[in-house]
């Protein structure tokens, strides 16, 4: 993007976000809580000195101190906490009217893009004449968008209704509807009264579903159908999409074996209400005497179907009723109609009778103990599964004669995993399969991780020929990503499994996390480390006749495998299969970046785009061997240096004690614990990914996110290796969308709201350790882009994150002197500790993509 762009660009932002916010944002001044015009004026006044306060080297507790002293006049601190309650209440709704005028600027700013949509796309393919080649890869190639439930997106349906009022009034400025719905936004309570059950978060989502994607998705085909010069055009798997609320058990107990066939019915009712609307519109429209019977016959049928959960009406009845209704129109009704026809037909080919695929998800070590159990009863061993060796327990498991019954089992864990495993099939048929045929399991590091899963589903009824499911290892560790290509190799070996992948059109999923990765090796290396992984398996799965699909485990941030995702895509090596690009959107991410049906329509261009760009123009992108040398040992350098910090004796005690990750767990955010197992000891190992970037995004320290590059780079610059380095980050896309992302890590952080710890007697040293490597990373990333300040080449993002970071520092201001009370044993320890839970809900909204 050129300055003129840049500058376009920022001036679009300024009148269409800056200014309307700040408009919108006064009349936050009559909301109607009790005292809050008070709050409303003072919260600028706060902002002043907290900044001013910070940047001094004040503390939190001192600004708070003195701002009650000399500006509010209150004393007592009782008092003093509620007035923080009701600052916090009122900067959670400013970030909730920020969001509003953000999305409803996203179609303006868009004008103003670079980044490459289907049209521009197919524009570069007219100039080329590359229709052939281009028509042939959109045939098969496809997007699958995975929504996920991690504990980081808690907005209620009522408030994600009020922000699509909002956007529609913002866009059409009219600011007394607008008044008017920033009351409801006040009186309208943004937390969950109680913790959300799989149930819940599955219905949240689906409600986006619903009110967004489902149209969004179908306009999408419409216009690649359209554009594409290819009447028979038929890849309705171009965007897919999977669901993981109700199916993902991994560490989450409130996932039951019945909790999964909710959700699966849900899922399937929601759509037939979906249908049945769009029947609606279109029976207005076909007001035809020949087509009465027919339409009316489907109408009957579908709102059954949306209704009664066991009236289950096929994908195969209702496309056969649509064609037969199709033909009728088309031979005595002159087609009067016919695209809108179509495009319910083409919805019924893309969403079936499923909607989204309900992909399940276990940890290995359930499955270890459940086929260990399961052995023990069947007198094949005595206690451990290390009694038999490699090969004997593969014979069990591929062609052992178990039937199961559940309730021979008292393991509550084993019972479960019997009982779902049975039922997938029940759900297959409910529906379809493609509703319900992908199994994912967490911490694959050997063969087991998958033959256990393959063995269970034989001990469960399922025929070994006739297992209709794809069993997906998710290599998410150092370690696991280090024995990936032997596991693959040995499985391709196996005879029985291999032909099982027969059955499964000879393809593999392989799920490879980032979130994880990074939390064990830090980001560059976690980074690098997946790319390798990925060309490996790409090499074995190709030598052996296989065609690999990869599945990223992405969450919001970079460090956790986030960022800007169409970057990260269009920037991997031509060594990398690219039949299908696969990814998890989580937490706040689905209504941030896929929350309208504009931005849906933007960023699942963005993927396709991505993904295609590598194999059309001639631009597949090779790293030399020289610099992937150089890649490689930044990582291990930066590796050395982020290894070292968690194995500083107050890593986890500082994360325990000056961090807000206890309060993960009782904010009612998401179902699922903030750590695997039990344990009273707190673990690296065991803390969940989410958990440990969310802590640290809280402190604004975002530690995952750069750890290391610092260091690793002024090494080499020591070594006069320096112009090396600038030259890889001129050169290799992927290098450089690794470095951009961790400038926008470095943005947001702020070492100013936790100076105080400096002078802390047990942690100041340790603080010290993480403001200087912040520091480091900071001034060598700059002199390596060449930029003057971090996110530089992107203003919209950049201003972004400053309007966020400004709303919310009165919040962060405020949850940091909490800490500091609870750790002083204060008589209001309670209060303060429900302060510095609250207080994470409206930090993580504003963040976007905090964890």
């Amino acid at each position: 993007m050129n300055e003129m762009q840049r500058s376009q660009k920022l001036d679009e932002f300024k009148k269409s976000i800056t200014n309307k916010f700040k408009i919108y944002n006064s009349l936050f001044l009559s909301l109607p809580y009790t005292d809050m015009e008070n709050v409303g004026m003072l919260v600028p006044l706060l902002f002043e000195q907290c900044k001013k306060g910070l940047k001094s080297g004040k503390k939190p507790q001192d600004i708070l101190s003195d701002f009650f002293t000399q500006f509010v006049g209150i004393e007592e601190e009782q008092a003093q906490i509620d007035f923080m309650f009701r600052i916090i209440q009122y900067v959670e709704r400013q970030v909730v009217l920020y969001d509003s005028v953000e999305d409803a600027a996203f179609p303006k700013l868009q004008e103003y893009t670079s980044s490459l949509s289907i049209k521009d796309y197919f524009e570069l393919v007219d100039q080329n004449k590359n229709w052939d080649k281009i028509a042939k890869k959109l045939s098969s190639f496809s997007a699958r968008i995975v929504l996920t439930a991690h504990p980081t997106q808690f907005y209620s349906p009522s408030v994600l209704d009020i922000i699509a009022d909002m956007r529609v009034l913002i866009d059409e400025n009219r600011i007394d509807d607008i008044d008017l719905t920033l009351q409801q936004l006040g009186l309208t309570s943004l937390i969950n009264a109680k913790k959300p059950t799989p149930l819940d978060e599955a219905k949240n989502i689906i409600h986006i579903l619903r009110n967004t994607y489902y149209q969004a998705i179908g306009e999408l085909f419409q216009y690649v159908k359209s554009n594409i010069r290819d009447s028979d055009f038929n890849n309705y798997n171009i965007i897919k999409l999977g669901f993981w609320p109700g199916g993902d058990r991994d560490g989450n107990p409130f996932v039951t074996a019945d909790m999964t066939r909710k959700v699966a019915d849900e899922l399937r009712l929601t759509l037939m209400k979906c249908y049945y609307n769009d029947l609606k519109v279109l029976r207005r429209k076909l007001t035809f005497k020949g087509l009465q019977e027919s339409l009316n016959e489907l109408n009957l049928k579908l709102y059954k179907a949306m209704f009664q959960e066991n009236f289950l009406l096929s994908y195969a009845e209702i496309a056969e009723k649509l064609t037969e209704i199709r033909q009728t129109l088309i031979t005595d009704y002159h087609s009067l109609y016919l695209d809108e026809l179509n495009a319910l037909m083409d919805k019924v080919h893309i969403f079936k009778t499923h909607f989204a695929a309900l992909d399940i998800r276990q940890d290995h070590s359930k499955h270890y103990l459940t086929v260990e159990t399961i052995l023990r009863q069947q007198r094949a061993i005595k206690d451990s599964l290390d009694e038999l060796s490699e090969s004997e327990l593969v014979k069990w498991l591929l062609e052992g004669d178990i039937s199961l019954d559940p309730n021979d089992f008292d393991e509550d864990i084993v019972k479960e995993t019997i009982i779902n495993i049975k039922q997938l099939k029940e759900i297959q048929e409910r529906n379809g399969e493609d509703g319900c045929n992908r199994y994912i399991i967490s911490n694959s590091e050997d063969i087991f991780a998958v033959l256990f899963v393959f063995g269970l589903f034989r001990w469960c009824g399922w025929k070994t020929e006739e297992i209709t499911f794809d069993i997906i290892p998710l290599f998410e560790t150092m370690k696991g990503m280090e024995a990936s290509e032997a596991v693959m190799q040995t499985l391709f070996d196996t005879p029985i499994y291999r032909n099982h992948l027969q059955l499964r059109k000879e393809t593999h999923t392989i799920m490879l996390g980032f979130s994880d990765g990074t939390k064990d090796g830090g980001y560059l290396k976690a980074n690098w480390s997946i790319l390798k992984t990925k060309e490996t398996l790409s090499k074995i799965c190709k030598k052996n006749g296989i065609k690999a699909i990869f599945f990223d485990g992405r969450g919001g941030p970079p460090a956790r495998g986030g960022g800007k995702t169409h970057r990260f895509y269009a920037a991997q090596t031509k060594d990398v299969a690219n039949h299908e690009i696969q990814l998890t959107i989580q937490g706040q991410t689905i209504t941030s970046t896929y929350g309208t049906k504009e931005q849906f329509i933007h960023n699942a261009e963005q993927l396709l785009t991505a993904g295609l760009s590598n194999n059309l123009f001639g631009k597949e992108h090779l790293i030399p061997t020289t610099q992937r040398k150089l890649i490689e040992e930044l990582s291990e350098l930066s590796y050395g240096k982020y290894e070292a910090l968690k194995q500083h004796e107050k890593f986890i005690p500082y994360l325990e004690q000056r961090s807000t990750l206890k309060y993960y767990t009782r904010a009612n955010i998401g179902s699922r614990p903030g750590k695997r197992g039990n344990k009273k000891q707190l673990t690296l190992s065991d803390l969940r990914a989410i958990s440990f970037v969310g802590s640290w995004s809280q402190l604004k320290q975002n530690v995952p996110g750069y750890f290391g590059l610092g260091t690793a780079i002024k090494k080499l610059k020591e070594e006069g290796r320096f112009g090396e380095v600038k030259a890889l980050y001129r050169d290799v896309p992927f290098f450089r969308a690794l470095m951009h992302n961790s400038m926008m890590s470095l943005a947001k952080t702020n070492f100013d709201l936790t100076s105080y710890m400096r002078d802390d007697q047990e942690f100041g040293g340790f603080w010290s350790i993480l403001n200087e490597e912040f520091e480091l990373s900071k001034k060598m990333l700059l002199q390596v882009s060449g930029h003057k300040i971090l996110m530089e080449d992107e203003v919209v993002s950049r201003e972004s994150v400053r309007i966020r970071e400004r709303i919310v520092l009165p919040l962060l201001v405020i949850q940091q002197n909490a800490l500091y009370h609870i750790t002083q044993d204060s008589n209001l320890k309670e209060l303060y500790e429900k302060i510095v839970t609250r207080s994470l809900y409206g930090n993580i909204n504003a963040s976007r993509n905090s964890a």
